[in-house]
């Protein structure tokens, strides 16, 4: 339940609570409750990370990931570079163009996905959009081909509701880049051969690393399938026609940060001291119905998603619909700034391709009562506004 102080009716006084910590940034996003620069001191700074205890830092991850996750034993988990953007790339440029391909947008990332496959490696594709705020009929697709979708859109506020449409017995491989998914929602690995994710999303790591999940059926395609397009090596998964193992052992292809790999790895183990996935689920899922309570409860604020099953429990979208408003990009922009300038809501701005509004990051490393201290402050911040327009 969400309490909001005399500020609800639209005077003029500030609320009395401020949040803890103000950060609601949908990435970088806030860091763990527990987190202290102290428990970083194990990181070995200095030392090659093909070095053996390097490379056991990196393996320790990966096989924490699996763990925390629930990723099959037959699943291979690498580090890789350039965040999820990097993770991503690497799955089309290295398995794409076998069979034609399903390119699903709903929201900017999906958007850049179709970008690569049609404009720049010129596969054969079908697009399939939809606005923001709303999904694609993901039952409609053909599974026989590549199918490549967000499961989270973190710039629309919209998720996977499940992944009960994508059948098993589908020819063509599911790639999804679950980045502001991953420890938050349920993901069937049984119907995600692909699957991508970045640390500093719902764990709140560190920038500039990727994870990529590969089923064995991805593993299958990289091992028969040779692109007809130059790789960079930094893309290279294969060598000799078979998988190089060693990515999905901690031998990373580029020179990683051990300094975020001791932040990721504390990260993951704060998620199993609170009760591991179940935990994380419910920490975001509390945090993001807050947010919708107080919609629900002012009729000039509503979430962005327009389908109540689709709504993101991370990346929550909101759009100001007060008629009174005039100009609403502006009108959001200058909320985000009050609420900023107060110290109470860093980078909660709608995405820059997105619908005015604000979004706000309800990941599993937001306290729910920073959330629930926030609220009012966007009610004193949306009277304000509205007063001085």
């Amino acid at each position: 339940m969400v309490t909001t102080n005399s500020a609800s009716r639209g005077d003029a006084r500030k609320p009395d609570v401020r949040p803890a910590n103000p950060r609601f940034s949908s990435g970088p996003c806030a860091k763990p409750p527990a987190f202290d620069l102290q428990t970083l001191s194990d990181a070995p700074l200095g030392r090659s990370h093909r070095a053996a205890i390097g490379k056991a830092k990196l393996a320790e991850a990966i096989e924490l990931t699996r763990s925390v996750l629930g990723v099959p034993e037959d699943y291979r988990i690498g580090i890789v570079p350039a965040s999820d953007t990097g993770a991503f790339e690497m799955a089309m440029w290295t398995m794409l163009g076998e069979r034609p391909a399903e390119m699903v947008a709903w929201e900017s990332f999906g958007a850049g996905w179709v970008t690569d496959v049609v404009k720049q490696l010129k596969i054969e594709a079908t697009v399939h959009e939809a606005p923001y705020g709303e999904i694609v009929e993901m039952a409609a697709l053909n599974y026989d081909h590549d199918v490549c979708f967000t499961w989270n859109g973190t710039t629309s506020g919209v998720r996977m509701p499940h992944g009960e449409m994508i059948p098993e017995d589908r020819a063509g491989l599911t790639l999804c880049d679950a980045t502001s998914a991953a420890f938050a929602q349920d993901l069937p690995w049984d119907k995600l051969d692909v699957t991508t994710f970045s640390w500093q999303k719902v764990m709140g790591g560190e920038a500039a690393h990727g994870m990529l999940i590969l089923s064995p059926r991805a593993v299958e395609r990289l091992e028969s399938y040779t692109p007809a397009w130059p790789l960079p090596k930094i893309f290279r998964l294969t060598k000799g026609g078979k998988l190089i193992e060693g990515i999905f052992k901690g031998e990373t292809i580029n020179t990683p940060s051990m300094l975020c790999v001791e932040d990721y790895l504390q990260a993951l183990k704060w998620g199993q001291s609170i009760g591991g996935l179940q935990a994380l689920h419910a920490r975001c899922d509390a945090n993001a119905k807050a947010v919708w309570d107080f919609c629900d409860a002012n009729d000039w604020i509503e979430n962005l998603a327009s389908d109540p099953a689709t709504r993101s429990n991370t990346s929550v979208c909101v759009k100001f619909t007060d008629d009174r408003i005039t100009d609403g990009p502006a009108f959001a922009k200058a909320v985000a700034k009050r609420l900023e300038a107060e110290g109470v809501a860093l980078d909660v701005g709608a995405y820059r391709d997105a619908p005015a509004g604000l979004r706000i990051w309800c990941g599993a490393t937001v306290e729910t009562s920073d959330i629930e201290a926030l609220l009012p402050w966007i009610d004193w911040a949306f009277h304000q506004e509205l007063a001085s327009a």
